[in-house]
């Protein structure tokens, strides 16, 4: 039976990469510390094929059996959070890639580093192709997940190029839909929060910049084809319909059905003004791109989540 790692596996993509997994008939092994993943979000598990293992990943883990596939997603991934753990960010993207990619090392397994479009900055490059070495703060708020991320990328190689491990590196944009945390931090958890708490949406500088969303059940679907391709150069996986936030703030209310008004607050320092990905490399290689839409991923966030989730009622 084919085995696969997923560090970071109670979080919101995790777990949903491992009901993919699972669904393919795969054994999976989640590993999470919970810092910002949550057992609830894997509670509706019941397979003998599941196991879970309550781990921090910047310590050396052991994995017993034969593994076939590492999937590498634990980071915390949400402003708020590397605000709150700027040093563990840094040490999950150093010592928790090294220990990950000694485990397929060891265990000859493929490798999939889960980085972001958080290694483009603030781009000057429109859209992000993946040639494009990025415009990053390492000095700013949002750096101690940027450098991690760009330092993840280049310790994957060398492991790559050096030790002969079989890696790939996706550059994971902005991605939405159930399990999302309700005080995330980002755009569509806040607007579905305040929408669903009748309060006004709340909007960033002018709102004119820009995001693309993808909607999760596409992105774990890219990832496994990355994982189980050849290639071993970062792809980008995202939706390249590009929306202003201002957007995403009126079709939340469109989808919601509600009619709050929309206030405005300063931008945080160092956001970026637009996120669009390129994703030529994805349709070549892999013959991916997403299918969902927005207005339907939104229906389909509010319709499976739940109006307690989204409101924060379940922690």
């Amino acid at each position: 039976m084919t085995t696969c790692v997923v560090t970071g596996g109670a979080g919101f993509v995790g777990s949903h990469l491992c009901d993919y997994l699972l669904g393919k008939g795969y054994r999976v092994i989640c590993i999470d510390n919970l810092d910002t993943g949550s057992l609830q979000n894997i509670e509706h598990i019941r397979s003998p094929e599941f196991d879970f293992i309550n781990h921090d990943i910047t310590e050396e883990v052991s994995i017993e059996g034969d593994v076939d596939f590492v999937y590498h997603l634990a980071s915390p991934a949400s402003p708020i959070d590397y605000a709150r753990l700027p040093l563990h960010t840094l040490k999950v993207g150093a010592q928790g890639t090294w220990h990950m990619l000694g485990v397929a090392k060891y265990k000859r397994a493929r490798f999939l580093l889960a980085s972001t479009s958080e290694v483009y900055g603030d781009p000057q490059v429109h859209p992000q192709e993946e040639s494009y070495w990025g415009h990053v703060n390492p000095i700013g708020p949002r750096g101690v997940y940027d450098e991690a991320k760009r330092y993840a990328e280049a310790l994957t190689m060398a492991y790559h190029r050096q030790q002969g491990v079989d890696t790939s590196i996706v550059r994971i944009f902005n991605t939405y839909g159930p399990r999302m945390r309700a005080h995330d931090g980002r755009a569509i958890p806040t607007f579905l929060r305040q929408a669903m708490k009748e309060q006004p949406l709340t909007v960033f500088g002018d709102g004119s910049q820009t995001r693309s969303f993808c909607f999760v059940d596409d992105l774990v679907r890219g990832l496994n084809l990355l994982a189980e391709s050849g290639e071993h150069f970062p792809v980008n996986i995202g939706n390249p319909d590009e929306y202003t936030l201002l957007q995403l703030a009126e079709a939340v209310i469109e989808t919601s059905g509600t009619n709050y008004e929309i206030v405005f607050e300063p931008l945080p320092t160092d956001d970026p003004q637009v996120r669009q990905p390129n994703i030529d490399r994805a349709r070549e290689i892999l013959s991916w791109e997403p299918t969902v839409p927005l207005l339907d991923g939104l229906n389909k966030t509010i319709e499976l989540s739940g109006r307690a989730r989204l409101i924060g009622e379940i922690v």
